[in-house]
């Protein structure tokens, strides 16, 4: 039977309204898909614990239910050591509120002598600042409540999907037509691998830029050193966005508790230093995984799930990517877009190279 060739113009209309289409339908069942997604990485995550736990004796309802107590004791032990941090930080909280007064008033005056703008317009300026940006913060504060109204259904998706494993996974190979069982197994066992390897790889990250961050403010005595180090770490798994806030914070906490310029220069070149090490040595050694974003891409990526997901999408954004470019990667006609979505920059233009070629053509003929 022969196959109808649709013109270029049609394909890309086609294609562009089903991304249109699939968009819209991840913001709007974003309540649903959001606790999802998580659980999913999360399962995979366990999967491993649960399969030891399996091998041992232990029925699989028990394994899957031992490994998620695991999980919540290590994420309750965070949560307490956060919170017993937060608590200290508030007792001097009406200390540091009237140093920070001081500053911007300060501030004011400086504007006012070497700029000419009085105070009254100055604090008109921020209202109106501060009024523009209230939808924006109340976006963010909406996605934060929303995410941890659903956060109980989480472990509830995880032990289910952990439960029918072996149902999910029968259901894909049976989808999909014999011949492309090969194919269907090498996605999954790599999918599995590069979620696996890089919530590893981030956690253990984390953890060492946390300690490198607490120890650093540490030696600078900037006060909450440790609640801050620990902030800037956990920023930090948001891709070159999160660095930029994560140094923002002892910077300001400086500003407010010290006088002059020194600590903040100081926190400036630890935090450099800290990111240097990050990215040319933890990233590629601890974080990397079989599946390699390249930075353009991950930048773009990680402001799109702000926009669809908030802070929820910025933390999916890079493993979903990340599943992407092993499925294209799979495809014949999407390979050219796992290597778009790939780090690996190739030496030779292909469009030089077919250009000399029809030169060279033109001119033996």
């Amino acid at each position: 039977m022969e196959t109808r060739k649709y013109p270029f113009f049609l394909q890309a209309t086609v294609i562009l309204f089903g991304l249109i289409l699939f968009v819209y339908v991840l913001n709007s069942l974003a309540d649903i898909l959001i606790p999802l997604a998580f659980a999913a990485f999360i399962a995979v995550l366990l999967n491993r614990l649960v399969n030891k736990l399996q091998k041992v004796g232990i029925p699989k309802v028990f394994s899957i239910i031992l490994s998620m107590l695991l999980a919540l004791i290590v994420i309750a032990g965070l949560f307490y050591f956060l919170s017993s941090q937060i608590a200290s930080f508030s007792d001097t909280l009406p200390t540091l509120k009237a140093k920070f007064a001081q500053i911007v008033n300060d501030l004011k005056n400086y504007v006012y002598a070497h700029f000419g703008v009085d105070t009254q317009r100055q604090a008109t300026f921020v209202k109106d600042t501060m009024n523009n940006s209230k939808a924006l913060v109340g976006k963010t504060i909406n996605t934060v409540l929303g995410t941890l109204s659903v956060v109980f259904l989480i472990p509830v998706y995880v032990f289910l999907m952990l439960l029918y494993k072996t149902l999910i996974i029968n259901f894909l190979f049976e989808v999909f037509s014999e011949e492309n069982s090969i194919r269907v197994a090498e996605i999954l066992q790599e999918t599995k691998a590069a979620i696996q390897s890089y919530i590893i790889g981030l956690l253990t990250e984390t953890l060492i830029v946390a300690v490198m961050n607490s120890i650093a403010l540490m030696i600078l005595d900037v006060k909450y050193a440790i609640l801050l180090g620990v902030i800037g770490a956990l920023l930090n798994m948001l891709p070159y966005i999160g660095g930029i806030i994560a140094i923002a914070l002892p910077i300001l906490m400086a500003t407010v508790t010290k006088d002059g310029y020194s600590t903040q220069l100081g926190v400036i070149a630890a935090y450099l230093f800290i990111q240097f090490i990050d990215n040319n040595i933890l990233v590629p050694r601890i974080v990397s995984s079989k599946v390699q974003i390249n930075a353009l891409i991950s930048i773009v990526i990680v402001l799109m799930g702000g926009a669809l997901w908030g802070i929820s999408g910025m933390f999916l954004s890079i493993p979903f990517i990340a599943v992407l470019k092993i499925v294209f990667d799979r495809i014949d006609d999407l390979k050219p877009w796992g290597k778009l979505l790939g780090d690996n920059v190739p030496t030779r233009n292909i469009g030089h190279i077919w250009l000399r070629r029809q030169q060279r053509a033109q001119n033996a003929s």
